[in-house]
């Protein structure tokens, strides 16, 4: 029987072999989640840049925010990636959850970041 952190790193490694798939067209939407916060980039593999970031420590969330830890703050986060990534002349972006399971907060974020306007 497979305990959690396996397959936590199985599931990485799936989600890294569909970005490969993508082949670098496409800059990637990664998100990162620990107990208090969640971060989230778009980052441009190709040319080794963070293109646009948000977390729900910002300045512009943190006054918000009762915590950073709630599916409402991972909303917030996804709509202010994805708009400084639409600033920055980004529509379509990889979605990297890293091992992280498709619900919850990864789920609110990404939700978000496509009412902002990305697509992927």
């Amino acid at each position: 029987m497979a305990n959690a952190q396996q397959k936590f790193q199985k599931r990485q490694l799936r989600v890294r072999r569909q970005i490969r798939k993508a082949g670098g067209e496409r800059p990637r939407l990664a998100v990162y989640r620990s107990g208090l916060h969640i971060y989230a980039q778009v980052i441009d593999d190709r040319a080794g840049k963070t293109l646009a970031a948000a977390s729900s420590l910002d300045k512009e969330l943190k006054g918000k925010l009762a915590k950073g830890c709630n599916i409402e703050a991972a909303g917030e986060v996804g709509k202010l990636v994805a708009s400084r990534a639409v600033k920055e002349g980004v529509k379509e972006v990889v979605f990297d959850r890293g091992g992280y399971k498709f619900h919850g907060r990864v789920k609110a974020l990404a939700d978000a970041a496509r009412e902002a306007g990305l697509s992927f």
